[in-house]
Parts: C-alpha cells; structure tokens; sequence
C-alpha cells in the first residue's frame, strides 16, 4: 500500500542518508550522508536545512540529554556541538581491523547507546554490537556481525531489535533496561518476511517495528509477535532507516541511499538520496537521549 501523504523532506542528494533521530526540545530532525561524510540538521517549521562535514565515515546520530548530539565517527562516539561544530570524544568503541566502521546507533530508556559496527561495505564478518554507557564505558554485546542494523527498543524498554542486514532475519532479545543485560537471541521476523534486506529500524506508540528494506523499495510494519501487519511502497529502492518526528510526533521520516545506483537507475529514480516524510496514520514515540 501507499502513505496517505508523502513529501519531500529534503532533497538533500545523499550518497547513503542514514541514522534519522528527532530532537523533541529543538523540534528538528537530524540525520547523516555516511558517504559524505556529513551531519545534517533539518527544521520542519521553517525549512531550513543546515549540514556540517564531519573528518571520517559517520554511521549514526543520536541526541544528547546535555544539549547537541552524539556523532559515531568511524571507530568512536564524539559530542558534537551544532553551535561551535566542535567534535568532543566521547568513546572508543570499535577495536576491530582499521576497515571497520561503526554503523546505526540508538539511545535505551536510561541512556545508554546501543551502536553496532561492520568491516565497510559488509565485505567481512568482523562487526559487532556495544553498549556505551554514560561513563564512556563500553561492553560488546555481540561478534561476528556483517553488517549491524535495526537496533530499536520496544515501549517499555524490555525488549531490544537488531538485525544482521546480510543475514536477513530480525532478532529480539529479552532487556533489562536498569541494568542494560541482554538476554539471549531469538528470531523475530525472517529473512524472507519483507521485500528486499532489513536497514534501519523504530517502534511506534503501539509497539510496531517499522522497518526500512534496503533494495526492496519500502518500509515494513511488524507487529509485536513478528507478524507483517504491513507494506509501505516507496518512490525508491533503497530506503535506508526511519523515524518518527514532528510536533505530535506522527510524521515518519526516512532516509534513502543513491550507491550503486546505476545512471538509468538514478534517472528512474529521482528521489534516491533525499529525506522523505511520509503519514503512516499511526505516532511514535520521544527516541531517549545519550545520558553522559
């Protein structure tokens, strides 16, 4: 099926667009171009898009309770500040081989960051999942992940999504957001669940997983027991991740990739590479932020 509404967000022209993660007190959504490598920041109210480069491959976004964002650069998590564009390290995260890069991040209930890593272009098994705590100290949570994604949290915090985008099937795990323990891995929904390979993830306020299928040319709604409750086709092949933003919170951002696209591919497909805004009829909920 169709959104009942989709704009153009921003024809920002991405490489690979990535990471969407909505800043409730600046009411603005952020975003980046891994490819770039670039951050960029959109006010929905008035238009205004602003973008800042970053010095190495950027995998995520996500907001910061003490004002700013959190940037995953490469191998590490760095405060960066939009008003002075100073980058702060935060993290080492990734010790793997130098070709790894840390890839798709999210906030749990009390603050923690969720980031996932992977050898650049999923050539190699030498990913892995890590917990970031508010004091920088960092804990792998999983090994030999190709390419991580679909890190995502459930409403109630108890429960934590990822995906090996190569593997294909969407995992869950049992989580104990006061402690940050997760429990063991068990399937959720399969690879062959949805068009195309599972990106970038978000839950909305009924506790559905909203998934992005890269090649697949849209986004999945997953109901709480796995269930496909539904297709949301999309003007491109390759969106990337998703989510929710706007004063009430019913706007679902995605973001979309133009790699590898071919010249006739890029010709059909206009909008790959910018930031759509589609109305799905349903609201998400507030993304937590980086306590530390």
């Amino acid at each position: 099926m169709k959104p009942s509404k989709m704009i153009v967000a921003a024809n920002s022209g991405d490489v690979l667009g990535e990471s969407p993660s909505w800043l409730a007190r600046e009411q603005c959504l952020c975003w980046i171009d891994l490819r770039a490598p670039a951050l960029h920041r959109l006010d929905p109210a008035t238009g205004a898009l602003k973008t800042w480069p970053m010095p190495d491959l950027i995998g995520a976004v996500v907001g910061r309770r003490r004002g700013g964002v959190v940037v995953a650069v490469r191998h590490g998590l760095y405060g960066f500040d939009p008003e002075t564009a100073e980058l702060t390290p935060l993290a080492s995260v990734e010790p793997g081989p130098p070709e790894n890069r840390l890839n798709d991040a999210k906030c749990d209930p009390a603050g923690r960051i969720f980031c996932g890593s992977m050898w650049d272009f999923g050539l190699r098994t030498t990913g892995g999942l890590y917990r970031v705590d508010a004091t920088g100290a960092v804990s792998q949570i999983r090994s030999a992940v190709i390419v991580a994604n679909a890190i995502a949290f459930a409403p109630d915090g108890r429960t934590l999504y990822f995906t090996d985008t190569r593997q294909g099937a969407i995992e869950q795990a049992d989580y104990d957001p006061a402690t940050g323990e997760v429990g063991p891995w068990r399937l959720f929904a399969a690879a062959d669940a949805a068009p195309g390979r599972p990106d970038g993830a978000t839950v909305d306020a009924d506790g559905y997983l909203w998934n992005a299928r890269y090649q697949g040319g849209c986004l999945a709604r997953f109901a709480p027991d796995g269930r496909l409750d539904r297709l949301i086709e999309l003007p491109v092949s390759q969106p990337t991740s998703c989510a929710f933003g706007g004063p009430d919170l019913r706007t679902l951002y995605v973001t979309t990739a133009r790699q590898k696209l071919s010249a006739e591919a890029l010709a059909a497909e206009p909008l790959a590479g910018a930031l759509l805004a589609l109305d799905v009829g349903v609201a998400g909920l507030v993304e937590p932020l980086f306590a530390g």
